[in-house]
């Protein structure tokens, strides 16, 4: 399907009723799948097509795409392109996933770089390409114009790659202080899935010791395959590998799938089949990658910002975001915000964020915690008690965002959801970053990446060519995810100043609603027919087997920054 055609088909599904850009005509020309994604999307939030440009095929050569946005105050260009400001001939999602270590990332559980089967770094882009148009619309709606937003494939890799390239860049003191192998033995039986007696494979989640110590017990694994078990398992959403012993596969192996689902019931372990999306009774996806939801009828005055007025290249100067979140999903859409110029105040318990002190260390930090956190402010908060929440309260007060990961049930049983805080910040976006969203009801499995992918059907796209469905180990939807979060955020924003700027000086406090699952249906539609399925990486491209190299690589030098270790630098450029 044309670009121009699924923009058409878009526009006519979009939700309603917030469509902040309803009415601006779109002109889309290439055929990437970053180009794709930010095409949807942006139908999604209300553009209509107009002339469309020519088709490219797959986008093998040349740029990846372009983007034409007219609106009352001129027309906004967003240039995609493949490498951006990596030196490199970067020309198709082969050619970057081989330089910017996806390839080599998702293959560690494999024992040498092996690329995904889909689009994954393109999918990355095009919500990072919508996400600079809408900091745009928004600077634009408090005075400051910006006409073009750039943003290439090859940054949106590195941003995927970012935790990992902190900690490999971070230089250990010690090699065994951080367990990032990029081989197992051929004797080891390696990371999940797992296959139970009657064939069933199987993806298992707990983020507590005692819980998996319990779960395997239960089903009499020796004491010791569980407690050398558990070490990998816990750090493999940081390193991308995962060999558990063997034995405990055996010990699987030997018992049906209802018994193991019922000893994670008694355990509180999440057991969950591996689904390809030809599976029966697949789980159901959101037609949309956010939902915006005006809370009630009631209007309040939009928020005023603050002194700081926006800039061509901190869009979001004068914003203030107070953030509660942990892991990977909930930082990272903050940090995004962070980085097109908001405020951002992360609250942590007292004591601070457990992964600030996970190794590597870079100074008194993780490098794997800077890599999602960087550029934050901190206050600290036990929101487990009734004056650490009025903490919170009092910092939302001020701000213009709130984004959360908590659990589900958690906001309503501490009185701070959407509601209540809408009456603490009149016209607030309170943004919420969920793994299932309400897909599952009001008691899900843990939703975590991992389980996510095995439980959406998108275990089918990451698995190797002829294999039966593998979640990838590389952390796919936390990532994509927080970006997907962000884009949310920055709708509901422009949102909110589109009412401001139609006389109403108005606006209803918003909700945005996010989730892996979301995360897991843009790559479900998008990235499994380009480039990264039937191509190989031009020969003039190097293939990434050591992040530490790449970290070091002048050809990748303008697209990194360094505070202490590697991280990846602002994937936009915008000019006036």
């Amino acid at each position: 399907m044309s670009v121009d055609a699924c923009v058409r088909r878009e526009a006519r599904r979009a939700p309603e009723p917030h469509r902040p850009l309803a009415g601006i005509p779109l002109t889309a020309a290439g055929g990437s799948t970053a180009l794709t994604v930010a095409a949807e999307h942006l139908a999604l939030l209300g553009c209509e097509p107009a002339t469309a440009g020519p088709e490219h095929g797959t986008g093998d050569a040349g740029d990846a795409g372009t983007l034409v946005a007219a609106s009352g105050s001129g027309s906004l260009t967003c240039a995609l392109d493949w490498a951006g400001p990596v030196a490199l001939p970067l020309a198709s999602e082969a050619d970057v996933q081989s330089a910017c270590g996806i390839a080599h990332i998702h293959g560690r559980r494999y024992g040498a770089p092996t690329p995904l089967g889909l689009d994954y770094a393109g999918a990355v882009t095009g919500v990072l390409a919508v996400t600079g148009v809408l900091a745009a619309f928004h600077a634009a709606a408090r005075g400051t114009r910006i006409g073009r937003v750039s943003t290439s494939v090859a940054q949106g890799a590195l941003l995927a790659a970012g935790q990992y390239l902190a900690m490999a860049s971070a230089a250990p003191a010690h090699p065994s202080d951080v367990p990032v192998p990029v081989a197992r033995p051929a004797a080891d039986a390696g990371a999940p899935p797992f296959t139970s007696a009657d064939g069933v494979r199987f993806e298992i989640e707990t983020l507590d010791a005692e819980a998996w110590q319990r779960f395997w017990t239960v089903l009499d694994a020796e004491r010791t395959a569980i407690r050398r078990g558990w070490p990998p398992f816990q750090h493999r959403f940081a390193t991308a590998v995962c060999p558990l012993p063997a034995a405990l596969h055996r010990v699987a192996a030997r018992r049906p799938y209802r018994v193991i689902r019922t000893a994670g019931a008694r355990t509180d372990v999440s057991v969950l089949p591996v689904r390809g999306l030809d599976a029966p009774e697949p789980t159901a996806l959101p037609e949309t990658p956010w939902t915006v939801s005006a809370l009630s009828a009631a209007r309040h005055a939009v928020p005023s910002p603050a002194a700081a007025a926006p800039t061509v290249s901190r869009p979001l100067a004068g914003l203030v975001v107070v953030e509660s979140t942990g892991r990977v999903q909930g930082p990272l859409a903050g940090t995004v915000l962070a980085r097109l110029g908001a405020r951002v105040v992360k609250v942590e318990p007292p004591g601070g964020d457990p992964l600030r002190g996970t190794e590597p260390m870079v100074g008194d930090c993780s490098a794997r915690f800077l890599a999602l956190n960087h550029g934050k402010d901190v206050a600290e908060a036990n929101l487990r008690t009734p004056s650490g929440r009025d903490t919170l309260r009092e910092l939302v007060r001020d701000a213009d965002v709130f984004l959360h990961n908590w659990a589900p049930g958690k906001a309503a049983a501490w009185h701070l959801d959407a509601t209540d805080l809408a009456g603490v910040r009149p016209g607030l976006v309170y943004a919420r970053a969920s793994g299932w969203g309400e897909a599952l009801g009001p008691t899900p499995p843990l939703g975590t990446d991992y389980l996510v992918q095995a439980g959406s059907g998108l275990a089918g796209l990451t698995a190797r060519h002829g294999e039966p469905p593998t979640p990838s180990l590389m952390t796919l939807l936390d990532v994509l995810g927080g970006l997907v979060c962000a884009e949310g955020v920055l709708a509901a924003l422009v949102a909110r100043s589109a009412t401001g700027r139609a006389g109403h000086g108005s606006a209803p406090p918003l909700r945005v609603d996010t989730s892996l699952l979301s995360a897991a249906a843009v790559l479900t539609r998008h990235g499994s027919g380009g480039a990264a399925a039937s191509r190989r990486p031009a020969p003039s491209v190097p293939l990434t087997t050591d992040l530490t190299e790449l970290a070091a690589d002048p050809r990748f030098g303008a697209a990194l920054t360094r505070a202490g270790c590697v991280l990846p630098g602002t994937p936009w450029e915008f000019t006036a």
